[in-house]
């Protein structure tokens, strides 16, 4: 078919989360009754991935999770903070931070050891992160009690625009910033 690539244009655009291969594929199949092959989705993806790569576009197509989805190219980001911060009424506290990063590493975990981890109680940062739905409950644990055990969802892997888990940033990768007081400065060396 020779407009595949328009339909799966219009799927991963009108799609509001990545869109999978699978489920273009299940709609393709549903409107033409013929049966089509991963690999040519694939490979339309591949081809409207290298049109959107040029200049005249401002966004293109980026694989996340398990599907595609438009965002804006990286060049554009300051115009689009300043739109965001706009429209943004309130930004994570920096306990919402810290539950976020204690429950994307250790997921699944329960906000007992959350709590454990970073030694204060931590109740509302997890109803916050609910409420953004940036965190979902993954299930119980067998411990007594059986607590809720909590991990990111596919909006915090959009958000932060992870393809996977995996592309999350090793621990050993993030470097403190080193302290500079009490470094000579080159004025103070002569």
């Amino acid at each position: 078919m020779e407009q595949l690539d328009l339909y799966i244009e219009a799927l991963v655009f009108s799609a509001e989360v990545p869109i999978g291969i699978d489920e273009m594929k299940s709609c393709l199949e549903s409107v033409f009754n013929t049966e089509f092959k991963k690999s040519e989705i694939e490979s339309s993806i591949n081809r409207l991935q290298l049109r959107y790569a040029g200049d005249l576009y401002s966004y293109e197509i980026v694989s996340i999770g398990n599907g595609y989805q438009f965002l804006t190219k990286s060049e554009y980001y300051d115009v689009l903070a300043v739109l965001l911060k706009q429209k943004s009424n309130k930004k994570l506290s920096r306990s919402a931070l810290e539950t976020l990063a204690v429950i994307a590493y250790q997921q699944p975990v329960s906000k007992g050891e959350v709590e454990k981890i970073r030694g204060v109680n931590c109740d509302y940062a997890v109803q916050k992160l609910l409420e953004k739905e940036l965190i979902q409950i993954k299930g119980r644990s067998k411990d007594p009690g059986r607590p809720l055990l909590y991990g990111t969802s596919d909006k915090f892997m959009e958000h932060f625009g992870l393809p996977s888990l995996q592309d999350l940033p090793k621990l050993k990768e993030l470097q403190p910033e080193e302290n500079q007081i009490g470094q000579l400065d080159e004025l103070d060396e002569n």
